[in-house]
C-alpha cells in the first residue's frame, strides 16, 4: 500500500495570485498556500506535492509521472476548465480520485466559462470560495483517506 500522498495541480495563470486582479482572486500568493497546504498535510503524515504550469502537456505528463505514488489529487484546472478534453482524457486513464476546485464562482461568470470539462468526473467540486477552497478541498481529502 502507498502511503499517502495529494497532488496539488494548477492550471493557467494561478501563479499570478496575490498579484492578479485582486478583487478576483485575493492577495496571497500561490507559493504560500501549498506551504500552508503542505503543513497541514505532514500534520496528518501526509505528503503534498504541487504542479502550477501554463502548458497543458506539462499538467498532462504531471499526472501522468505522479499517478504511480498519489492517493488523491487537488485540480484548479483554471481556463482549461472549459476547454480541456486532453486533460480530461488524462484524468480518467490514470483513475485517481480528483476534487475540482475553483477560486471564483464559474456560475457567475461569462457564459462560456460555466462548463467544465472535469465536474462530471471529480469526487466533488468547490467553487467560488476563494482561496478557502484548497484548504475545503485537502480537510475533505485527509478526511477520506485517514478513514
Amino acid at each position: 500500500m502507498k502511503s499517502n500522498h495529494i497532488l496539488v495541480l494548477n492550471g493557467p495563470n494561478i501563479n499570478l495570485l496575490g498579484i492578479r486582479e485582486p478583487n478576483k482572486y485575493g492577495n496571497i500568493s500561490l507559493k504560500k498556500i501549498i506551504k500552508e497546504l503542505q503543513i497541514i498535510a505532514k500534520k496528518q503524515n501526509c505528503m503534498l506535492s504541487h504542479v502550477q504550469s501554463n502548458a497543458e502537456y506539462i499538467l498532462i505528463n504531471s499526472l501522468v509521472q505522479y499517478s504511480t505514488n498519489i492517493n488523491y489529487i487537488i485540480f484548479n484546472p483554471a481556463s482549461f476548465t472549459h476547454t480541456s478534453i486532453a486533460l480530461r482524457d488524462t484524468l480518467l486513464g490514470i483513475n485517481i480520485p480528483f476534487i475540482e476546485v475553483h477560486i471564483t464562482n464559474i456560475y457567475k461568470r461569462e457564459l462560456f466559462r460555466q462548463k467544465s470539462f472535469f465536474s462530471d468526473i471529480s469526487q466533488g467540486i468547490i467553487i467560488g470560495c476563494g482561496i478557502e477552497g484548497y484548504y475545503l478541498a485537502l480537510n475533505l481529502i485527509l478526511k477520506k483517506l485517514n478513514k
